[in-house]
């Protein structure tokens, strides 16, 4: 059975630190960083039979804005729909119902997160970013 659940005393730390470390959006993530993202974020496990197969986390104002960050199934349970279920629970989640805009980056996954609605920036000439790394 699947399950996506918003408690955060249910997230497998390790798990998630063992997947981000090599994925090309968090590579290098440190356990205690990847722990600081979770305290600071709401978060989403998806479990298929309380074992954890996934991770999704938005950092919000819960009224404007929304972005969303580190979203992954691993490997052996992809293809199965389970991103879907997964990032159909954030847009459903009650707490977040009225966030206005919704924002994440992607290399790879348009095609998932087209199906909630997400497009390209309409003016990404308004979006300025300021990376430190």
């Amino acid at each position: 059975m699947i399950t996506v659940s918003t408690d955060k005393n249910k997230l497998d730390v390790p798990f998630i630190q063992h997947f981000l470390k090599d994925i090309y959006w968090a590579a290098g993530r440190t356990i205690d960083e990847v722990q600081m993202t979770i305290d600071h974020s709401f978060c989403f496990g998806i479990y298929l039979n309380e074992k954890q197969i996934g991770f999704a986390r938005v950092i919000t104002d819960y009224i404007v804005f929304a972005y969303v960050m580190d979203v992954f199934i691993t490997e052996e349970y992809r293809g199965k729909g389970y991103s879907s279920v997964l990032v159909d629970a954030m847009m459903k989640e009650p707490q977040l119902k009225q966030v206005q805009v919704w924002r994440l980056a992607t290399a790879d996954a348009h095609f998932l997160y087209e199906k909630f609605g997400f497009t390209l920036l309409a003016k990404p000439e308004r979006m300025m970013e300021k990376i430190i790394k």
